[in-house]
């Protein structure tokens, strides 16, 4: 199976979402509530995850969406559940025929609110499941870093199809990673990055129509892991920032690790503006969400790259709605990669 209707659709539906983020983006739009482990959640979140999911079920109806959000909160709320509907009517595509592909818009206030439920997935080993995560990066989000509109389609438990639209990343894929890379937003940024399992990943700057001209991606060689340039969470509660310093040192990187939100790491070392992307277990109770890195996953591996968790397993998505058989994330050039396994190795088994 091919998957180009698939991804032709996944592209189109994040492309529609990040132009609802980017409107809350630019707005600096308030409306904050607090999920159970009090991370932010933005009526950004909310709108995106409802475009999103209208377009798949509009065009999938019996595949399952594992979906980040649910609307209950919304339904207590009907303030904030009206300033969502404003967001989600009045954004789509200005290519009608683009707009069409995705069913068209979301029918009523109460039609958003059943589509946002409608991500309630338990996830799995069987059949067609995709994974959305509206914003993934709230926390760059409400700053004006990096964030990203993330979704793949998991068949089988295996991650088929893959869509990240990074709206505050340099549209030029030579441009060099820094720090400050999530600063700005604005002219020449914004990319939507894509692939299907055994053919390739590309890049596209994000638009307000119809698709733009992809490119094929590519992971850069790594000749000598010593000039390599590591990308890394920037909340120390997701990424242990210790064990990183102590793996660069093991690997002779000087080079000071690029922090940025998101899994706009996974597509930035996909496209060569960085080389490594560590996820360090935290906490040894900690399940990673397959929201927050299925895309990803199959757009680093096809761009060159190789996957696994801290142990050498590739991430399994089968097990529902986290990654609970894997701990961290390793994610290198395929050349490269087990020496950076190693390492993280002997790091980690040093303190256990």
């Amino acid at each position: 199976m091919s998957y180009q209707r698939e991804l032709h659709i996944a592209q189109l539906a994040v492309q529609r979402a990040t132009l609802l983020t980017q409107r809350v983006f630019h707005e600096k739009a308030k409306g904050t509530l607090s999920k159970d482990d009090k991370s932010p959640v933005t009526i950004g979140d909310f709108g995106a995850q409802a475009l999103i999911i209208h377009a798949i079920k509009s065009n999938f109806p019996n595949d399952e969406i594992v979906g980040e959000e649910e609307a209950s909160s919304l339904r207590e709320n009907k303030n904030l559940s009206s300033q969502i509907w404003d967001l989600v009517k009045n954004t789509s595509l200005d290519d009608r025929s683009s707009e069409s592909e995705l069913g068209g818009p979301v029918e009523s206030e109460e039609q958003m609110l059943q589509t946002i439920d409608a991500g309630n997935s338990a996830g799995g080993a069987h059949g067609r499941i995709w994974a959305l995560d509206p914003i993934d990066g709230t926390m760059g989000f409400l700053r004006g870093g990096q964030y990203a509109v993330c979704l793949a389609l998991i068949e089988d438990g295996d991650v088929k199809v893959g869509v990240l639209g990074c709206p505050n990343l340099p549209i030029d894929n030579a441009a060099p990673l820094s720090a400050d890379v999530g600063d700005e937003s604005g002219a020449g940024r914004g990319v939507l990055f894509a692939a299907v399992a055994g053919s390739g990943a590309t890049s596209r700057p994000l638009g307000p129509g119809a698709l733009r001209t992809s490119q094929p991606i590519h992971m850069k060689s790594v000749p000598d892991i010593t000039h390599a340039t590591f990308c890394e969470s920037v909340e120390a509660s997701h990424s242990s920032h210790g064990d990183q310093a102590a793996i660069a040192n093991k690997l002779g990187i000087t080079r000071e690790s690029v922090r940025m939100d998101s899994q706009a790491k996974y597509g930035s070392i996909a496209r060569g503006a960085g080389d490594l992307y560590l996820r360090l277990p935290v906490r040894k109770d900690y399940q990673e969400k397959i929201w927050d890195h299925a895309a990803g996953d199959v757009i680093v591996r096809e761009a060159g790259g190789a996957v696994t968790d801290a142990e050498g397993k590739r991430l399994d998505f089968s097990k529902g709605r986290t990654l609970e058989e894997n701990k961290g994330v390793v994610a290198a050039p395929r050349a490269v990669h087990a020496q950076v396994l190693e390492a993280v190795k002997s790091v980690l088994g040093s303190k256990t």
